[in-house]
């Protein structure tokens, strides 16, 4: 597989994102559900804090992508929904600080929303993988 990076401007990537990927030669496509800071056994955590919920969010989106054999530097589209942007903004550091460890500046968008799913979430991450 092979990525090319997109960036007409160079603002995202100061801010850890590019503008589009192009992937080609890919083998295998992941399209992963959104995922939020619940247990193995289903319960959500971390009720109200956001840094908490967000870590464990990605630990649950890396949960999905070993299971397909990927891994985070696979993503190529991260979708970020959350109720409360200033407040997921202010912890953006967390999610940003891992994407930067595994190298990976996936395209992305954040979406503010009324509620998710299960009470007490906050944020919800969806992701494309390719390998």
């Amino acid at each position: 597989m092979q990525r090319t990076v997109v960036n007409p401007v160079r603002w995202s990537v100061e801010r850890g994102f590019n503008q589009g990927e192009v992937v080609s030669g890919q083998t295998r496509t992941l399209y992963c559900s959104g995922q939020t800071a619940m247990s193995e056994d289903g319960e959500p955590l971390h009720t109200g804090d956001m840094a908490a919920q967000v870590a464990l969010s990605l630990d649950n989106v890396e949960g999905v992508l070993a299971a397909a054999g990927m891994s985070l530097p696979d993503v190529v589209r991260l979708n970020v929904y959350t109720t409360d942007v200033d407040l997921l903004l202010q912890h953006y550091g967390v999610l940003a600080a891992r994407l930067g460890a595994a190298g990976v500046a996936p395209t992305t968008t954040m979406l503010g929303v009324t509620r998710l799913a299960v009470p007490g979430q906050l944020v919800e991450l969806e992701a494309t993988a390719v390998a």
